[in-house]
């Protein structure tokens, strides 16, 4: 569902924004966001450039500029994005300042139990759902999932996957691959990264025998034919990728999809919560973002307010029981 803010927290908003509107058209010039107050937004990215929480943040810079002016992106890389966290929390009650995080974050958090988790940030809002996409190198002698599973089966250790953090969603998925093969998901042989530039080079340097990501992160090597596409994770074929069918369509019954959000500092006022969800919400419906999500392949996933804050929770509930299930929690 889209959420709007509503009441005296939205029309505060409201009446900030028209203030700061009206005083800067005077002067011909943009108008930032009312309750930034001339104050610049910056956005962590909590991984290495290249993979999809710094593709989201690089995607909201372009499509806020409209609304909150210049936004300034930094990466703060490592461990699931729980390093970044690690040091977000310390903007305690500061508005301008949001991370990305998602289904990778909230893994990294239970599998390596990161000493600071999620209950210390806001939530403000889902932005999209991504697809994992299992691939080969465009030379590697393995042509279909068929011929993956068969070699999992054989000797899964001997099988290695790249992809991103530990305990992320790409290490879930292959284990739930694992385990729908037959195979031990605790035997999986994963290689870790800390971003999806990373992960695609040990998979084309030949050190890792498939690589599994975000379809996003891979549509480009995919359509430039240096990597060869196996399965998405989806529950049908992806519009961006209409020629590689889902894990289900090839006899694995697995379905994985991974989302991306945003958060604030804890501790920041309810105002200044409603006019974050309201600003992030409307630059969802813009088209800019509507165009970003077409070229990206990611699906509109919209969730704010008090919905978003209770599936995160739920979320953190259902991880920890997927990874105890297969011995990383």
């Amino acid at each position: 569902m889209r959420w709007r803010s509503s009441g005296p927290y939205a029309a505060a908003a409201l009446v900030a924004v028209l203030l700061v509107t009206t005083t800067l058209a005077g002067r011909g010039e943009q108008a930032d966001a009312g309750f930034l107050q001339g104050r610049q937004l910056r956005l962590m990215a909590p991984a290495a450039p290249g993979g999809g929480w710094d593709q989201t943040a690089r995607e909201m810079q372009a499509a806020l500029r409209g609304t909150a002016g210049r936004t300034e992106v930094y990466n703060v890389a490592g461990a699931g994005g729980t390093i970044g966290l690690s040091q977000f929390v310390r903007f305690d009650g500061d508005p301008t300042q949001l991370m990305v995080m998602g289904f990778v974050m909230v893994g990294a958090i239970e599998s390596d139990d990161a000493p600071v988790r999620l209950d210390r940030t806001t939530p403000i809002a889902r932005l999209t759902t991504d697809y994992e996409i299992l691939v080969v190198p465009a030379d590697s002698p393995i042509t279909t999932l068929a011929q993956l599973t068969e070699r999992m089966r054989a000797d899964l250790p001997a099988v290695s996957f790249s992809g991103g953090s530990a305990g992320g969603a790409e290490q879930i998925l292959a284990g739930l691959v694992a385990g729908a093969v037959g195979a031990d998901p605790g035997k999986v042989n994963f290689v870790a990264h800390s971003g999806g530039g990373e992960a695609m080079a040990t998979l084309l340097s030949g050190r890792a025998t498939v690589g599994v990501s975000g379809v996003s992160e891979m549509i480009s090597q995919i359509k430039a034919g240096t990597i060869r596409p196996l399965a998405v994770s989806g529950a049908a074929r992806l519009p961006a990728l209409p020629d590689v069918p889902t894990l289900r369509e090839q006899g694995v019954d697995v379905e994985l999809s991974n989302w991306r959000g945003v958060v604030a500092p804890a501790g920041i006022s309810a105002e200044d919560e409603a006019a974050l969800g309201t600003l992030i919400t409307d630059m969802t419906a813009s088209e800019a973002w509507q165009q970003t999500l077409a070229d990206r392949g990611w699906g509109d996933a919209t969730l704010a307010g008090p919905e978003f804050k209770q599936f995160v929770a739920d979320e953190q509930l259902r991880v920890a029981d997927v990874l105890a299930k297969m011995g990383l929690g």
